[in-house]
């Protein structure tokens, strides 16, 4: 009989209590904040972290995973009997912490070839952020639970992430300047006219769809780009910030456009924060 373990990163951002809930292992990312280190998604909340790192002179850095955090996770999984191990990491193009994965996955290979044939690694790039590809995990977790087999979850995972959309706005734009989401040209622009970007990411790749101006034409415009697209009996989740106003007026707003209830309404953790703000609403939806 298979025993999967579930694992992802914590740029994730699936909240403490479904991880805890449905026994997923989440690998926290070092945040640096002044001479300080914290691990994203354990040494404070989402609400705690918007506002040290709104309190802080310098923006704050997290690094990648390296690949030895990955070998102990396998050393350890494998010792604890499981037959496999499903781990969605973070976009590749945004991070070496897949790349790392896939090489601590062909180390541990070498070292234990016994291993090939009863315990199996599945790494699947989720070539996005936050519950984008969160939610797969989340769901995955639980048809496991309820006796899917290791290879239908991953196809399950797989296919979430491929066809997943997550549309969002950051309202302060000097965090996404600052990570390269938008150019400093474009914010200057935008900051001076009063114009907010609405965001996706295609193929691992930011992408500006629109540029709408105040922040009231934001949540218009991302309610109507789920109405849309979203395809027919699938979720859509809430992605919510510091901004608990437009967050309010977003979730009313798709309740009236879309006749229910997200199946998810979440905060952004750490490392979203810090490349896109804390001051950010979006909504994800399959396409």
């Amino acid at each position: 009989m298979a025993r999967i373990k579930f694992t992802t990163d914590s740029a994730a951002d699936i909240p403490a209590g479904l991880r805890e809930e449905l026994g997923i292992q989440v690998l926290p990312f070092p945040i640096a904040m002044g001479d300080r280190e914290y691990e994203d998604g354990f040494d404070f909340t989402p609400q705690e972290f918007y506002d040290m790192l709104l309190a802080a002179p310098q923006i704050p850095t997290h690094a990648q995973l390296n690949p030895y955090v990955f070998t102990e996770l396998f050393e350890t999984a494998w010792e604890e009997g499981y037959t496999d191990l499903i781990h969605t990491s973070i976009n590749s193009k945004g991070s070496a912490t897949c790349a790392n994965a896939y090489q601590a996955r062909g180390e541990f290979y070498k070292d234990h070839p016994e291993a090939r044939d009863t315990f199996h690694i599945h790494i699947i790039d989720a070539l996005n952020y936050t519950m984008g590809y969160g939610w797969a995990v989340v769901q995955g977790a639980r048809m496991s639970a309820g006796g899917a087999e290791p290879q239908a979850v991953v196809d399950f995972i797989q296919d979430w992430v491929d066809h997943v959309r997550v549309v969002f706005s950051p309202l302060d734009l000097r965090f996404a300047k600052k990570s390269g989401r938008i150019s400093a040209a474009a914010a200057f622009v935008g900051e001076a006219l009063g114009l907010k970007p609405v965001m996706t990411f295609t193929n691992g790749e930011s992408k500006i769809l629109a540029k709408v101006r105040g922040e009231k034409a934001v949540v218009a415009r991302l309610a109507e780009m789920c109405r849309a697209e979203r395809r027919a009996g699938t979720p859509y989740l809430m992605i919510q910030g510091s901004n608990r106003e437009q967050s309010d007026r977003l979730l009313e707003v798709c309740r009236q456009e879309l006749g229910e209830e997200p199946a998810l309404s979440y905060f952004i953790g750490g490392v979203i924060a810090i490349n896109a703000g804390p001051n950010l609403i979006g909504i994800i939806y399959r396409v």
